[in-house]
This record gives C-alpha cells, structure tokens and sequence, in this order.
C-alpha cells in the first residue's frame, strides 16, 4: 500500500469516527489548505490549480454553510452565515480578479475561525455538542 493509499485511508477512519465537532474543525482545516494551495496557484501561474483550489474551498465553505443550525446556533449561527456568504461571494470575485491579497485575508478569516472551533470542540465535554455549527 502506498503512502498516499494509506493517508488516504487514515483520513476516511478519522472522518467516519469524528465527532460533528471534530467535524467542522475538519472542514475548516482542508479549507485553509485548499486556500493556500490557491495563495501558492496564483503565485506560479498554475490556472489548473488555482481553479481546482477555489472550486474545492467554495464547496468547503458552502458545506459550513448548509450544516448552520439556526434553531440551536441562533444570532451566533446567523452571524457564521453571513461571514460563509461573505467568503463564497470573495472566492468568486479572487478567481475571477486573481486577488491574492484578498486571499490572504481569507485565509486568515479560516484560520481564525479553525482555532475558534478547535478550542470549542477541545473543551466541549464528551458528548456534548457544540451548538453554534
């Protein structure tokens, strides 16, 4: 088995045992990645991966978007759809104007909200869930 066979592998085990908070943090993590393999795209002129990185990062950002709960989350889950509309309406806009700066806030508008939800997650007590995502 490859190495990229077993990561490949490893991941689907830690998606498929994830709690939905670890989930989230999940989804927040491969959208920072796929951000800055856009970031690093743009850089080199690489078209095929800046648009395959930005399709990726909209369908991330669009799947937090769908799981709010706004009965649970209430302003707080209103306010996090508001900022995913932001962002999806900014991925457009960057691949279409090849704005680099405005991808590098993007991607600390995900970090931020990945260390948000991975503190939430952390010190959320076992089975409990977080009621905000």
């Amino acid at each position: 088995m490859s190495y990229a066979s077993q990561s490949s592998s490893y991941r689907e085990m830690e998606i498929q045992s994830a709690s939905p908070e670890r989930l989230v943090v999940i989804v927040f993590e491969q959208l920072v990645v796929n951000l800055e393999r856009a970031r690093i795209a743009m850089d080199r002129n690489d078209i095929e991966l800046r648009v395959t990185s930005l399709r990726r990062a909209r369908g991330l950002v669009g799947e937090l978007l769908a799981t709010l709960d706004f009965e649970k989350g209430g302003a707080l889950a209103h306010q996090l759809a508001d900022l995913y509309q932001f962002m999806l309406y900014e991925l457009v806009d960057v691949g279409q104007r090849k704005d680099v700066v405005t991808l590098r806030k993007l991607v600390n508008i995900a970090t931020s909200l990945r260390e948000g939800f991975t503190t939430a997650a952390q010190s959320a007590p076992t089975g409990a869930r977080l009621k905000t995502a």
